[in-house]
């Protein structure tokens, strides 16, 4: 049995994983993906079949390089068939990252709505209804991004990290600029879900994500490699049809 790999390129490095079934067997992180790398992880895995999704630019060289090596790849687009239904007014301009993890949630969940909440250069809130629909979500600075803007413009405010002491209230600059970032995102998803059915599941993934569950007083899930395994389930559904 061969396996399956999923490509995610996102804003500041480009994430792979290896899979067998539903299973991850191995993981890679590259800051910038190569035709080399690639190589690399095949001569490791025999893979039968690969999804790339990219939120930056076009993987054209990783693609073609795959094809080469006999692999069927399939790039993820808003016209990709997909095991849920788009209600987006503009699927075309839909985030790739959004719509895998949007799957990668309903594999996981069907039958309750969804709240998905992604925390990575941005932090995206999408939902997804019971019946299996991705109806549309907001987009709004990340964690990192909001301290850096504080930094950024204005005159005396520091750059401070995500990581370390986040009282509820900040008893020095940097813990009351790392709290209003964190807090800020916590009080993001509480609204939200306080606009969507009492049975909402709410899922987190991304870094940061403790953090944030140990900030509100309703269950939240978090789940590692959604987006992942979202890409998985959507290569598993093409490749069955």
């Amino acid at each position: 049995m061969g396996y399956n790999l999923t490509i995610d390129q996102g804003n500041s490095a480009a994430k792979l994983a290896i899979w067998q079934g539903d299973d991850i067997v191995h993981e890679y992180r590259y800051d910038k993906l190569t035709v080399e790398e690639i190589a690399d992880v095949t001569r490791q895995f025999a893979i039968d079949g690969a999804v790339y999704c990219s939120v930056a630019e076009s993987g054209c060289n990783i693609i073609d390089s795959l094809r080469k090596m006999g692999i069927q790849v399939i790039e993820l687009s808003h016209i990709t068939p997909l095991p849920i239904g788009i209600g987006y007014l503009s699927p075309e301009t839909l985030g790739k990252d959004r719509i895998a993890a949007a799957v990668g949630a309903w594999s996981m969940y069907q039958g309750h709505t969804i709240l998905v909440v992604d925390m990575g250069t941005a932090v995206t809130y999408d939902v997804v209804t019971a019946d299996g629909i991705f109806v549309g979500g907001n987009i709004a600075p990340g964690m990192g991004m909001r301290l850096d803007a504080l930094h950024k413009f204005t005159t005396r405010l520091p750059q401070v990290a995500i990581d370390g002491d986040t009282p509820m209230w900040g008893t020095d600059t940097t813990t009351a600029m790392r709290s209003g970032a964190i807090c800020g995102v916590a009080a993001e998803i509480a609204y939200y879900r306080s606009k969507l059915p009492a049975d909402t599941i709410v899922l987190l993934t991304g870094h940061g994500s403790e953090t944030i569950k140990s900030l509100v007083d309703f269950p939240i899930i978090t789940v590692q490699h959604l987006v992942a395994k979202g890409l998985n389930r959507i290569l598993n559904y093409n490749e069955n049809k």
